[in-house]
């Protein structure tokens, strides 16, 4: 089971410097994945949970592509309906050749209603809208001489009856965000249930989850993955893997905008969840040495 990270491409501490540090200390601590969200217009609903500055992902990942060497990138999840299916077509493909085939491109149908007016799109039509364009952007990389021969991952998000069965026509993976692990484990068979009854391939389970170490053990049912003492959040890991996980998200994030002044706190949790899973360790990069000791680590 390969072990990403959903690093913090907006609010009032990211800037180049910090984008920078976030990708070397990912990528030194061993992870496989490094993925960013996706917003264009920052409306008031959107900027609630994701103020300025707002990093484009298309544009943050090709540069950070030239900043790393070997862990994958992609976009978690990337609002679909947003582009037109060639325009996001021809950008993946690029970024997916110039990083010499690093890209997973995760979608999903968005959330924001002031943020779909400003760009003109129907909310209400935004389902509809994303299996059209996916079935677009797939049937531009047929191409392959212009598009080129390999086959990106498409990770398809939503945590609804309608995204699983999107991502069973129109993905290579479901992406569910941020659940509980008895829902994980109801969501697992209802995957294969949309599977068996369309006739297709059961698609990978690459969830994203929570990342929050605390002190002491979370109890009760709405404790989501993720979340808890070190050992309750390995426990966790070690389920998705038993449910045949393909790939797992690690999401830092838990909706204050201030924590993006305080990034080392996340790269420290991280620290713990990659030294448990033994991931490898590259020293080279500076940003991953600097990390503060596990001590000083903030446990709620």
């Amino acid at each position: 089971m390969k072990t990403g990270v959903n690093i913090l491409n907006f609010g009032p501490g990211t800037d180049p410097g910090v984008l920078r540090n976030w990708a070397r200390t990912v990528e030194g601590l061993g992870f496989d994945l490094l993925m960013v969200s996706d917003h264009i217009a920052v409306t008031p609903d959107v900027a609630e949970r994701y103020p300025a500055p707002f990093y484009e992902p298309f544009t943050t990942l090709s540069w950070l592509a030239g900043l790393t060497t070997r862990i994958r990138l992609g976009t978690t999840v990337l609002i679909a309906p947003y582009r037109h299916p060639l325009l996001t077509a021809r950008m993946a493909a690029n970024l997916d050749g110039l990083s010499g085939g690093r890209l997973v491109l995760g979608v999903g149908v968005g959330w924001a209603r002031q943020e779909f007016a400003a760009l003109g799109i129907p909310f209400e039509r935004r389902g509809r809208l994303t299996d059209e364009y996916l079935r677009g952007i797939r049937e531009a990389w047929a191409d392959t001489a212009d598009y080129g021969e390999r086959r990106i991952p498409v990770w398809v998000g939503g945590n609804s009856d309608a995204g699983i069965r999107r991502a069973v026509r129109l993905g290579d993976a479901w992406h569910p965000l941020r659940s509980t692990m008895p829902w994980l484990r109801g969501a697992a068979d209802r995957l294969k249930a949309a599977a068996d009854g369309q006739g297709l391939p059961v698609p990978a389970l690459a969830p994203r989850i929570a990342l929050k170490i605390t002190s002491a053990p979370v109890t009760g049912p709405d404790r989501l993955a993720g979340e808890g003492t070190i050992d309750q959040i390995m426990d966790d890991l070690a389920q998705l893997r038993l449910l045949g996980a393909e790939s797992v998200v690690l999401d830092t994030y838990t909706g204050d905008p201030s924590e993006t002044l305080r990034p080392e706190t996340a790269w420290q949790a991280l620290g713990a969840v990659a030294a448990n899973l033994s991931l490898s360790h590259d020293a080279s990069l500076p940003a991953t040495s600097a990390l503060p000791a596990t001590s000083a680590l903030p446990l709620d």
